[in-house]
């Protein structure tokens, strides 16, 4: 579509929004909200075929100077703590979703070449476990108890140890997005690297099944958390090397400011995994297995749901597709 077309077919729509934004009794919190959604889809069509226009410029900063106003009316008769977890971060996990898929996808590809690397070298493992870590997991599967190492110290010194090494791991991946999200990648490598050596390991002992049933009680918050966490990453160092329209250090900020409102997000998937390892993992193998699958179950569905299938159900609710 030529641009002369595009603002003629538009420009109607862009004048009703600033007159509801300036007289915003005269129309609901919703209805001025759909209409900030429009402007930000002609906001990217512009940025994609108009990207030097004073239009996309014109665009930019209409969206910009709205954007807080509008989620501001919409959440003023709503609990502050539901709307952050139940409709801004969906918003943005919708916004960004790519990097969701990208984290993924680079996760995985991680996993694959560590187990690969794994069956392929037979000292794969003790590089990356380390020769205590593996001479004392084969001692446990030989005795009887592959999930031995999780019983030592106590249940609550466990959960705070367990917390707090999850949280570091998941600020480092988070902050290191600065660095253009070299960093966030590092540790995504090295951490999916670890979680294919470790699952190739048990198999390699025939002990998988003892191995799935109990580390993924825990693991699959912990996990997708990671992979969450490290598309937060991607998304400050997309911020920096992407900054559109946007002055450079404008577009920095307001990555780091949506990216820092997904980690938070991930906060509560953490402390949930830190307490199912140390509470619930250490008796998998007295527990019955189906009550293992049930919870390894339950928490890849809920967290499957919160990320990657309740932002499309908000983005539709605010009419965002």
């Amino acid at each position: 579509m030529r641009e002369v077309a595009f603002i003629k077919q538009n420009k109607e729509k862009w004048l009703e929004f600033e007159q509801g934004f300036q007289n915003k009794d005269k129309k609901s919190p919703d209805d001025i909200a759909n209409l900030h959604i429009k402007i930000m889809n002609d906001l990217v069509y512009a940025q994609t075929y108009y990207p030097k226009s004073k239009v996309t410029v014109y665009l930019n900063k209409l969206a910009k100077s709205s954007f807080d106003h509008v989620y501001d009316s919409k959440r003023t008769n709503q609990n502050p703590f539901i709307y952050f977890f139940l409709d801004k971060v969906p918003l943005l996990c919708y916004q960004y979703r790519k990097y969701f898929y990208l984290s993924f996808i680079v996760f995985f590809v991680c996993f694959f070449v560590g187990l690969l690397s794994t069956f392929n070298d037979e000292t794969f493992a003790r590089q990356i476990l380390g020769n205590n870590y593996v001479d004392i997991t084969i001692e446990n599967i030989e005795s009887g108890d592959a999930m031995a190492i999780y019983k030592g110290g106590s249940n609550w010194g466990t959960f705070i140890g367990i917390y707090d090494n999850n949280q570091r791991v998941g600020l480092y991946m988070f902050l290191s997005g600065i660095f253009l999200g070299i960093g966030t990648a590092f540790y995504v490598v090295k951490n999916a690297i670890m979680v294919a050596v470790f699952q190739a390991f048990f198999y390699q002992y025939n002990s998988l099944f003892d191995s799935l049933k109990g580390i993924w009680i825990h693991g699959t918050y912990e996990i997708f958390g990671i992979i969450i966490e490290a598309a937060a990453g991607y998304i400050i160092g997309a911020s920096i090397l992407f900054p559109g329209t946007l002055k450079r250090f404008e577009s920095f900020k307001k990555g780091i400011r949506d990216a820092f409102y997904i980690f938070i997000s991930t906060i509560p998937f953490t402390i949930i995994a830190a307490f199912l390892e140390g509470y619930v993992t250490r008796y998998s193998n007295k527990m019955p297995t189906v009550f293992c699958f049930l919870i390894i179950g339950f928490s890849l569905v809920s967290i499957s749901y919160y990320y990657l299938i309740l932002p499309f159900k908000v983005a539709r609710k605010h009419s965002l597709r």
